[in-house]
C-alpha cells in the first residue's frame, strides 16, 4: 500500500488562490490536488510545486445539475459544455471527473431522474471514453428532505451500471457517506470495487446522545455541529467510525493505486485558514500512517 495523500481545496485555501495552496501542500506532504477546474496556467503551477493533478469537478456536475433538468435544450447544453471541459482536460493530462449529480428539482422522485439520467448520461459516459477519461460518482445524498443524489445507494448503483456498463464511469469512494446512512462500507467494496475510480479520506462520528434524540431523522432544531444533520457529523479519518486499516487492505487488493484525498468537513477544524491547516495536517498523518506514503500511487496509476 503506497497510495498518495491528496486534498481538496477547503474554502480558506480556495481564497488564498492555487499558487498558495500547492505550495503549502508541497510544504506538508500533500501530493495530490483536486481541483474545481483545470487550464494551462493551473497545470503549470501544480507541476512547479511538484504537485499532480487529482479529480476535476465536472462543469456544472457538482450540486444541481442541469443533466437532470426536465427542460431538454437545458440538458443537452450541459452535455455539450461537458464535451468542452472533458476534451480541454483531456490535453492537458486530467483523467478523473468527479460529479455529484443532484437534479435541478430536488423534489421530483428519483426514479424520474433516473429516466433523465438515461437520456443524457449515455452520451455523457461515451464523451469520457472518446477523451479516456474517467467518471467518478459522489455518494453526497443531497439536502434533505428529499435526499435527491444519484448514486447514492447500492441499488440505484446497481441500476445505473447496469445501464451503462463503461469502465470510464464508476464510484468516488467515500465512506464517510455510507456511514451516516447506515450502508456497510466495507461491503460496499466487495461489491463494487471494480467501479471504484477515486477516493475520499473523511469520516462519519455517530453520536449516541443525539442518536437517541433523535434516531436517522434530521434534527427539528439547529445542529451544534457544522457537517451535521444531528445524530452523526463528518469528522477527518481517525476520529469517526471507519475502520481505515480495512479499507486500506482491501483497496489493496482490488488493485486501486489511486491517492487518498482528503475532504475536509470538519467542525473542529474549519472558519479559518489555520483551523484548515491544522485539519489537513491531522488527516495526512493519519492516513499516511495507515497507507504507507511511498514511492508511487498517483492518479495515472487507478485501476480501470
Amino acid at each position: 500500500m503506497n497510495n498518495k495523500i491528496g486534498m481538496r481545496i477547503p474554502p480558506y485555501f480556495g481564497k488564498e488562490g492555487i499558487e498558495y495552496t500547492a505550495k503549502w501542500a508541497n510544504e506538508n506532504g500533500i501530493k495530490i490536488l483536486d481541483l474545481p477546474s483545470l487550464d494551462e496556467s493551473v497545470k503549470k503551477i501544480l507541476a512547479n510545486y511538484q504537485i499532480d493533478i487529482g479529480s476535476i469537478d465536472g462543469k456544472g456536475c457538482v450540486g444541481n445539475t442541469d443533466l437532470l433538468s426536465e427542460d431538454e435544450g437545458k440538458r443537452w447544453n450541459a452535455v455539450l459544455s461537458l464535451k468542452e471541459q472533458f476534451e480541454q482536460v483531456s490535453a492537458l493530462g486530467g483523467k478523473v471527473i468527479f460529479m455529484c449529480l443532484v437534479p435541478e428539482n430536488s423534489l421530483i422522485p428519483k426514479k424520474r431522474s433516473l429516466e433523465i439520467w438515461k437520456e443524457t448520461f449515455p452520451e455523457v459516459v461515451g464523451l469520457a471514453e472518446k477523451n479516456n477519461l474517467f467518471l467518478a460518482l459522489e455518494g453526497w445524498p443531497g439536502p434533505a428532505p428529499a435526499y435527491p443524489t444519484l448514486g447514492t445507494t447500492p441499488e440505484v448503483l446497481r441500476y445505473m451500471f447496469g445501464e451503462v456498463p463503461s469502465k470510464h464511469f464508476g464510484v468516488n469512494y467515500d465512506p464517510s457517506h455510507l456511514v451516516r446512512l447506515g450502508i456497510d462500507y466495507l461491503r460496499f467494496l466487495d461489491e463494487f470495487g471494480e467501479k471504484i475510480l477515486y477516493c475520499h479520506g473523511k469520516d462519519t462520528a455517530l453520536l449516541k446522545e443525539e442518536q437517541y434524540d433523535l434516531g436517522h431523522l434530521p434534527g427539528v432544531f439547529d445542529s451544534k455541529y457544522d457537517f451535521s444533520e444531528g445524530a452523526w457529523r463528518y469528522t477527518i479519518p481517525g476520529h469517526g467510525e471507519v475502520d481505515w486499516r480495512k479499507v486500506a487492505v482491501r483497496l489493496d487488493a482490488l488493485g486501486y493505486k489511486g491517492p487518498i484525498s482528503i475532504e475536509l468537513e470538519d467542525h473542529h477544524y474549519w472558519g479559518s485558514l489555520s483551523s484548515e491547516q491544522e485539519g489537513i495536517k491531522r488527516a495526512k498523518d493519519f492516513l499516511q500512517s495507515v497507507f504507507h506514503n511511498k514511492k508511487s500511487g498517483g492518479i495515472a496509476d487507478v485501476k480501470h
